[in-house]
């Protein structure tokens, strides 16, 4: 793969059939931190939304440093975001994104006060990758173990 071979709606659409992230945000001192995310929505500018608790440490931490890193995995493939995160305080977007999977952490529901989005805005993405989706990159890469042989594939970086 090479750089050509990633575009824009490459990420989006790759994003969008993700259910959960690991964000990572830096803390004051610079360590970095993961937290397992659930994506609520992704717009064609390659903005991810997240819901998230306005009191807690992430958000202070973001507060702090906005610059954060969103990756996903599945076998065979893995997708890294660089960006930006803001915090947003929008009830009607909150509303526009809610699902009842979300009550589980906001008991309260869409009309949690301390309930708040999380806007990541990413700037660049880097793919790596195999051939033929989930199956078969599991397949190649089960084959390779097997034979020795280095498994196909390749990776791919783009401006957001």
């Amino acid at each position: 793969m090479t750089e050509q071979d990633l575009t824009q709606q490459d990420v989006v659409e790759k994003l969008r059939n993700t259910k959960l992230a690991m964000l990572t945000t830096a803390l004051p001192d610079g360590t970095l931190l993961s937290h397992p995310m659930s994506i609520q929505g992704v717009s064609e500018d390659v903005d991810v939304w997240f819901f998230l608790a306005l009191d807690g440490g992430q958000a202070d931490a973001l507060r702090g440093d906005p610059h954060v890193n969103l990756a996903v995995a599945e076998a065979g493939s893995w997708l890294s975001v660089a960006g930006r995160a803001r915090l947003v305080e929008d009830r009607a977007l909150i509303e526009q994104l809610w699902t009842e999977s979300a009550r589980e952490y906001f008991p309260q529901g869409a009309e949690d006060p301390n309930l708040g989005l999380l806007q990541l805005s990413g700037d660049s993405a880097q793919f790596w990758g195999m051939p033929g989706g989930k199956v078969a990159g599991l397949a190649q890469i089960l084959k390779a173990r097997v034979t020795g042989d280095q498994p196909p594939g390749g990776t791919a970086t783009t401006e957001l």
